[in-house]
C-alpha cells in the first residue's frame, strides 16, 4: 500500500490547478508546498483542508499516531463502505505515488502520474493530538485497472477538479472514492529491485 510519494508541485502549478476550484485560500501555500522526492511515513507532507468557507494549504505529518502501543502509524484507510460526512476531510497534494513488487530488497519502484496534469491529490483524513500535531492518513479503495496489475489496493486519486467536491461532500463519497478509468494514471518502474 501506499507509503511512499512524490511532491514536485510547484506555486504556479498549485494555483493553475487551484484556480479552477473557485475557493478562497487562507494564508501562504508556497510554505507548505515543500518539494521531495520522496514522502514516506512520518515526513511532513502539504495538505489541503477546509478553513471555514475557504481552503488552506499546510504541512502535515504523514501517519496518525499509532492506534495503541507497539502498533504503527496509520497511513492508509479503507474507505470501502464507510461515510465521512462527520469526518476532518483533507486532500493530500502531490506529483506522484509509488507502489512496490517484489519480496526481496530492494524491491521494484512504481511511480504513479495522473496522465497529462502535473497535480494530483489523494482523499485523506487529517487529525490533530493533544499537542498540536498535525496529521493525515491516505483512504484506499479497490484497485482500479492501472495499478491491478501492481497492487491490490490504491489511494483514492482526485482530479484537481474534485478536490473541492471531497473536503465539502457536494458530490456523492461513492463517486469520489472510486478508482480512476483505465488510462487516468500513467506508470513507470523508476527502480528496478533485486531478481
Amino acid at each position: 500500500m501506499c507509503n511512499d510519494y512524490q511532491q514536485h508541485v510547484d506555486q504556479a502549478e498549485f494555483e493553475r490547478a487551484f484556480a479552477a476550484l473557485e475557493l478562497d485560500l487562507v494564508g501562504t501555500p508556497e510554505a507548505a508546498l515543500i518539494r521531495a522526492d520522496d514522502i514516506r511515513i512520518g515526513d511532513q507532507g502539504p495538505v489541503l483542508r477546509a478553513a471555514g468557507n475557504g481552503t488552506e494549504l499546510v504541512l502535515m505529518r504523514f501517519g496518525f499516531p499509532p492506534p495503541r502501543p507497539r502498533a504503527g502509524p496509520v497511513f492508509n484507510f479503507k474507505s470501502d463502505g464507510r461515510h465521512f460526512a462527520d469526518s476532518r476531510r483533507c486532500v493530500v497534494v502531490l506529483s506522484g505515488f509509488f507502489e512496490f513488487t517484489g519480496s526481496k530488497y530492494p524491491k521494484t519502484k512504481h511511480r504513479f502520474t495522473l496522465r497529462g496534469e502535473k497535480v494530483m491529490g489523494i482523499a485523506g483524513l487529517w487529525s490533530q493530538e493533544a499537542d498540536g500535531a498535525l496529521s493525515f492518513t491516505m483512504l484506499t479503495t479497490e484497485p482500479g485497472p492501472d495499478v491491478a496489475p501492481i497492487h491490490d489496493r490504491q489511494v483514492c486519486v482526485l482530479r484537481p477538479k474534485d478536490w473541492a467536491a471531497w473536503l465539502f461532500l457536494t458530490r456523492p463519497e461513492a463517486e469520489l472514492l472510486a478508482p480512476l478509468p483505465a488510462g487516468s494514471l500513467d506508470v513507470e518502474v523508476v527502480r528496478e529491485g533485486a531478481q
